[in-house]
């Protein structure tokens, strides 16, 4: 229950960022009888149907979509625009391979690929018939904290009082930078590349994924025969494929992938691209602060978990708050370090796990080569190591 604001005090949380962690840590939190302030921008006008497809697409793992459920989202979902993973190829430089299956792992799915614009429609529907929740399109420009509340300053002149404020406000996250929680940033010299196909021969379900010279193609299941490409390429090579006429990239897409699709045919007018690298803030607390999603941390795309990592993030400080004792506020010390102690584990393991993996298969020696197609077809033939993989990777 929200308990009663001293004088002055606007709000038990502000949140600033709008994404989709942002977003969901403010609906999360006022499901909680808390009093939130969303500080976010309108999000901008998304594709809505036919071969039009959101750039931005998320593999969502099971602990992903269970928090949806809980908080009445999931339902909201288009379910018409999201697809279920049943099955996982990945394919190292020759002949190594791997193969996950869900009916093998005793799972319903791997995972589901949904767009951000499909899940941002649903979260800003109840987000505006939620009570608890202000939401407000204007900037944090400065953040004070005592022993008894933060105070936030916004562009329109007015401040907001809360006992906690949470950076949701990605990599580039001022809140982070303002509590002087800046931490460690490598960048990999590579960019992700994202577009949409129409696939020639149906995907079964199934995500693809193939290592090769240092660079990562990943082509992801979407309705009606669609696929979403994520490519981590070198930046030289990458600007390169940005360049390209959309058909000439989906050329290159398809030799990358021995043509295992088919012909693929593009559905977006040109591909994107952003940078890649492994981040991690000091810490993900400060005195009233809690920073979640990419605020916190950023990991390579190649295991897809990014998103996940920062909705459990959500999950975990909605947990915080809602066990925390009578006599605590929401940015108490105490309560913040929980927070904290229980992320520890699950973003350390996902940021060595991914850059080990980077590594990897971005050395180019014939032992590495080995190595690494050799493990693949061990790990393959380990029914063992493949369930806890698959256990690590639904969270």
């Amino acid at each position: 229950m929200s308990q009663t604001h001293p004088s002055g005090q606007t709000h038990d949380v502000v949140v600033v960022g709008g994404g989709l962690v942002g977003k969901a840590a403010a609906l999360l939190l006022s499901q909680a009888r808390l009093s939130v302030a969303l500080l976010a921008q309108p999000a901008a006008p998304a594709p809505t149907g036919g071969d039009m497809w959101d750039a931005r697409i998320y593999s969502l793992s099971s602990s992903s979509q269970a928090l949806f459920e809980r908080m009445r989202v999931w339902q909201a979902v288009d379910p018409a625009r999201v697809n279920p993973v049943y099955d996982m190829e990945v394919f190292g430089d020759e002949r190594g391979s791997l193969h996950f299956s869900a009916y093998q792992a005793a799972v319903p799915q791997l995972a589901w690929i949904a767009e951000s614009s499909n899940l941002e429609r649903a979260l800003d529907a109840a987000l505006r018939f939620s009570p608890q929740v202000q939401w407000l399109d204007a900037r944090a420009e400065a953040l004070e904290v005592d022993a008894a509340a933060a105070s936030v300053r916004l562009s329109d002149g007015k401040t907001l009082r809360a006992s906690l404020v949470v950076g949701a406000d990605g990599a580039h996250s001022w809140v982070r930078s303002t509590a002087g929680l800046d931490g460690t940033v490598r960048p990999y010299k590579q960019l992700g590349i994202v577009c949409n196909f129409r696939a020639e021969r149906p995907h079964r379900d199934t995500a693809f994924q193939w290592f090769r010279d240092g660079e990562i193609v990943a082509l992801l299941p979407l309705p009606d025969q669609h696929v979403s490409l994520v490519w981590s390429a070198a930046e030289d090579h990458a600007k390169h494929l940005l360049a390209l006429d959309p058909k000439e990239l989906a050329q290159r897409v398809g030799t990358f992938s021995n043509s295992e699709l088919g012909q693929l045919t593009p559905v977006s007018a040109r591909a994107q691209g952003f940078p890649l690298v492994l981040a991690q803030a000091k810490r993900l607390i400060a005195q009233r602060v809690a920073l979640i999603g990419d605020a916190a941390h950023v990991v390579h795309p190649l295991a897809g978990q990014g998103m996940n990592l920062g909705l459990r993030d959500v999950a975990s400080l909605g947990d915080a708050l809602a066990g925390r004792e009578s006599f605590r506020d929401c940015g108490d010390d105490a309560v913040l370090r929980r927070y904290e102690r229980a992320r520890k584990e699950d973003i350390g393991s996902m940021a060595f796990t991914t850059d080990g993996l980077h590594k990897l298969f971005s050395t180019s020696s014939p032992l590495a080569k080995f190595a690494r197609n050799a493990g693949l077809d061990g790990v393959n033939m380990l029914p063992f190591v493949k369930k806890f993989l698959i256990g690590r990777a639904l969270g």
